[in-house]
């Protein structure tokens, strides 16, 4: 209720100023413990175990502020980033923009966060206040580096002693050339160093990947994330494909994301469940706002899903309601965990 009064003044705001306040904003506050998940939201991916399966998607946390907020807010996990070895400005503003009449978002921020060195000591502090939820970190690469999968390695081997999982980021719009990376032979050379560069600290590695891929990209993707053993595929990123949209800013270029990304989000989810048949585990993103959504996507074949622009819209509150709707939901329809539904709808 709060949150409803308060949106209109927000958005008010310049959306990425209306961001950073809210960032402020929660390194500001003190914050409660974590409230309490119900059991049947448990679940073990990858080897970690999730109080709930319901994340915050990259791109909220850019520099690893506050993960731990994210936890107390309701999240059973928090991925920060991307991070990319050197800080980068990212793309010149505005370059953020609300669809309002669609619950969506365009941006086109291209990477833009403080480096990994500003963020390995800051993350290291926060990491000892996560608790029970699991701590994600995206890395990527610097738009005008000479050697993008160097520039992964470094990440790998930065992040790997801080993190519950990497995740690697080759879906992004907003660096050109960047989704070249999810060709074939590019995809195995840049796994294929990334894994190697954890060392010692064999952590999971997550895949991020584009919707806008055609059926051969999603089956060579799934070839090569199962020769390379990576533990989970993340669909998928913001979209450069424009649905029908009602507001003013449509035409503006960058990675749509929010409720007009549901559809093919969700489709890409069970295209690349039909290509895997369930060997390799999948996390949904794009378009969920709803218990109802996240139970949608998990039928579909998603062990974990991710959320951001829903919050914007629905407020801070969010990730708690709909953890206490997807459990009532999984009573209701006779599952005992997150994990039994997963794939459910798929797999008859």
């Amino acid at each position: 209720m709060l949150y409803d009064l308060a949106k209109p003044f927000i958005f008010t705001l310049e959306a990425e100023r209306a961001h950073g306040l809210t960032i402020a904003g929660l390194k500001a506050v003190p914050m409660g413990p974590a409230p309490k998940s119900d059991p049947i939201l448990r679940s073990t991916v990858a080897g970690l175990d999730f109080v709930n399966p319901i994340g915050m998607a990259p791109g909220f946390d850019k520099n690893g502020e506050v993960p731990d907020a994210l936890i107390r807010m309701g999240f059973g996990y928090a991925e920060v980033g991307t991070l990319t070895p050197l800080p980068q400005a990212g793309n010149p503003k505005p370059r953020v923009f609300r669809l309002v009449k669609d619950r969506a978002v365009i941006n086109r921020l291209g990477f833009n966060n403080g480096g990994q060195d500003d963020a390995m000591p800051r993350l290291e502090r926060i990491k000892r206040r996560m608790g029970h939820g699991m701590l994600g970190i995206n890395i990527g690469a610097n738009k005008d580096s000479k050697d993008r999968i160097a520039d992964y390695v470094i990440g790998a081997k930065n992040m790997s002693p801080l993190a519950d999982y990497l995740t690697v980021n080759i879906s992004s719009p907003n660096t050109p050339g960047l989704r070249a990376l999810q060709d074939k032979a590019a995809l195995q050379q840049l796994l294929a160093a990334v894994m190697e560069a954890r060392g010692a600290h064999h952590i999971p590695v997550f895949l991020k990947v584009a919707p806008d891929l055609q059926p051969s990209d999603i089956d060579d993707i799934v070839e090569v994330a199962m020769d390379q053993k990576i533990d989970a595929l993340i669909v998928s990123n913001t979209t450069i494909s424009r649905p029908d949209l009602l507001s003013a800013n449509r035409e503006e270029s960058g990675g749509l994301s929010g409720a007009p990304l549901k559809n093919l989000a969700l489709e890409r989810l069970r295209d690349f469940r039909k290509a895997s048949g369930g060997t390799i585990a999948l996390i949904g993103v794009g378009g969920i706002e709803t218990a109802e959504d996240a139970f949608e996507r998990i039928c579909a074949g998603a062990s974990l899903i991710q959320l951001y622009t829903a919050m914007i819209y629905k407020g801070p509150t969010m990730a708690r309601k709909m953890a206490c709707g997807l459990a009532e939901i999984l009573k209701r329809e006779g599952f005992t965990s997150v994990s039994e539904a997963v794939g459910s709808s798929t797999d008859k």
